[in-house]
């Protein structure tokens, strides 16, 4: 997922950039609203975390012209202020979600995952990454137009890495979404599913790094990308001609 905090108090955006890089998502940490702007129109984020009371544009005004723009990113508002208005107000002019400072991580990542899943209901029913097709409503999978056999959890789980297509996804992230269980169980059931994915997603190429669409990224977790491109080799300088000798 990609997110963007837009949050002027350097120590909670330090930490909510750092906390949400660690559950496996790209983030952008900006300190005032017209940075904020600028940001959500080129860099296009799934989700905007976003306090009230910035520098340079206030939260309110952000949101307004986010909506204005027809800005699809989801928004929870970030705010310390503590009158119900504010948050009414926030709601009314188009913010997904609010959420009261201080609050803690655990919540906040619960949030954002369940406005994500809201959103996605209405997305396009088939998600797609080179020749692998998930549809989600008639629950099948295709690669290559060959229909591949996944079990329940199988699909969940392919479901919820095609939905972070591209990017990598947690261990932990992936054991609360689709087992509904946390890190401390100290499971490898994640290691053990992502293995039959591989053996089912991408059988025929497994060997060939090149055509993996099941990538391990080292020491964080896992995604679904397109394959690795092969790199043509280069090409071996060629020798300088000697001519002929010419003998009289």
């Amino acid at each position: 997922m990609h997110v963007l905090v837009v949050e002027d108090d350097r120590a909670l955006g330090a930490f909510l950039k750092k906390g949400l890089e660690t559950e496996g998502h790209r983030v952008e940490w900006v300190e005032d609203g017209e940075a904020a702007l600028v940001y959500s129109a080129e860099g296009r984020p799934d989700l905007i975390l976003l306090d009230l009371g910035l520098p340079k544009r206030d939260g309110l005004e952000v949101l307004s012209e986010l909506r204005a723009r027809h800005d699809d990113a989801a928004v929870l508002v970030l705010t310390g202020r503590g009158d119900l208005q504010a948050r009414v107000e926030s709601l009314d002019m188009g913010a997904d979600d609010c959420l009261l400072k201080p609050f803690s991580f655990i919540e906040l990542t619960a949030r954002c995952r369940a406005l994500l899943r809201r959103r996605q209901q209405f997305a396009d029913p088939v998600l797609r990454c080179d020749d692998l097709e998930l549809h989600r409503v008639e629950h099948k999978v295709t690669r290559a137009g060959l229909t591949i056999g996944l079990t329940a959890k199988e699909f969940a789980l392919l479901e919820c890495l095609m939905l972070h297509r591209g990017e990598c996804v947690s261990r932990s992230q992936l054991l609360q979404e689709v087992w509904q269980m946390r890190e401390e169980s100290g499971t490898n059931i994640v290691d053990v599913y992502i293995n039959y994915l591989r053996r089912k997603v991408d059988a025929g190429g497994v060997r060939d790094v090149r055509r993996r669409l099941i990538q391990t990224v080292r020491g964080m977790g896992y995604r679904v990308s397109s394959p690795i491109q092969a790199v043509p080799a280069p090409e071996a300088p060629r020798q300088p001609s000697i001519p002929a000798r010419i003998y009289a």
